[in-house]
């Protein structure tokens, strides 16, 4: 499908149960364009390898800092010398992540979470297991500009600064074809992670919905996304996944009716079983939804016993 525009896909293996992520490939005039660089492991170096034998690389695009978009990038560059390009957000935050003063603070903040010793623990370390899968770090040479202009393949696209999923988050429109390249912020069968990281934008479920609101109003066809294959109607999907948020802000609610942690909630929103990876992704995406209430007014919050507890405000 996506050929007729210039561009290749090149998903790459991924060892989670979102098994893979979509990088793309595009010819311009002087060399080739690339899209995210996946993790920094062996399968992702020897894949990359194999699809640009003979091909000269000229610039890799980071769509944002997230280890399975960004984490290959310095390598990447090291090896190909590719000029390296992203929002300036989250190339401060991928220079921050993974680093020693993050991971001592999230001590604290998981244990005001309510998140017991040992499943924190167990989170941070899994937290410091990705630095060798996200360095080296890259040297980015050009920091994107919302409404800024680029050429992908056969098309021009506009850079579209859609901040939720990451804080410095970037999709591609291209009006006459009505086609964006979605990354993380529209996906076709899951919804994009939205975290609130104990840094950062305080209130990245509000952002996320202005940037679908962003999308909205553009009434995109093609979505070509990050995860999963390309879809149309991606205007239909922009609402499916509003729907879905506010699903998940009812149900929030409904729990804290009754005073409850961080982590308390969490295991009453997501209930199943999660690995150590995806219970930092719940707990990420539950402080989201919390925060987004507490900052419209809807639930309060309060330190007990070493612990927030948020609470509905009854209004």
């Amino acid at each position: 499908m996506i050929e007729k525009y210039g561009l290749q896909l090149v998903r790459l293996d991924l060892p989670f149960r979102l098994n893979h992520v979509n990088c793309f490939l595009a010819e311009g005039e002087n060399g080739f364009t690339v899209v995210d660089a996946g993790l920094h492991n062996e399968q992702t170096v020897k894949r990359w390898g194999i699809e640009l034998d003979q091909r000269r690389v000229t610039d890799l695009i980071i769509t944002h800092y997230h280890p399975d978009h960004f984490g290959y990038a310095g390598g990447f560059q090291e090896k190909y010398g590719a000029r390296v390009s992203m929002s300036q957000v989250d190339a401060e935050n991928g220079l921050y992540a993974w680093e020693e003063e993050l991971l001592t603070t999230l001590e604290k903040n998981y244990g005001l979470s309510g998140i017991p010793d040992e499943a924190a623990r167990e989170m941070i370390e899994n937290t410091r297991d990705f630095i060798p899968r996200v360095t080296p770090y890259p040297n980015v040479d050009h920091y994107l500009k919302d409404g800024e202009k680029l050429k992908l393949g056969n098309l021009e696209y506009e850079v579209i600064f859609t901040p939720g999923h990451s804080e410095g988050l970037v999709t591609f429109y291209n009006k006459e074809e009505n086609i964006l390249l979605g990354t993380d912020h529209i996906l076709p069968r899951i919804t994009p992670n939205i975290s609130h990281w104990f840094h950062g934008d305080p209130n990245p479920l509000k952002s996320f919905y202005q940037s679908l609101d962003k999308i909205a109003a553009l009434e995109v066809d093609l979505v070509i996304p990050s995860h999963g294959d390309p879809f149309h109607n991606g205007h239909e999907r922009v609402l499916e996944l509003k729907a879905h948020h506010e699903e998940r802000l009812d149900q929030t609610l409904e729990i804290i009716q009754k005073p409850c942690t961080v982590y308390e909630a969490c295991e009453l929103l997501f209930n199943k079983k999660l690995t150590v990876h995806e219970m930092r992704f719940a707990i990420g995406e539950t402080l989201a939804h919390l925060e987004y209430l507490r900052l419209e007014g809807k639930c309060g919050r309060e330190l007990q016993n070493n612990h927030y507890v948020y609470q509905e405000t009854g209004i």
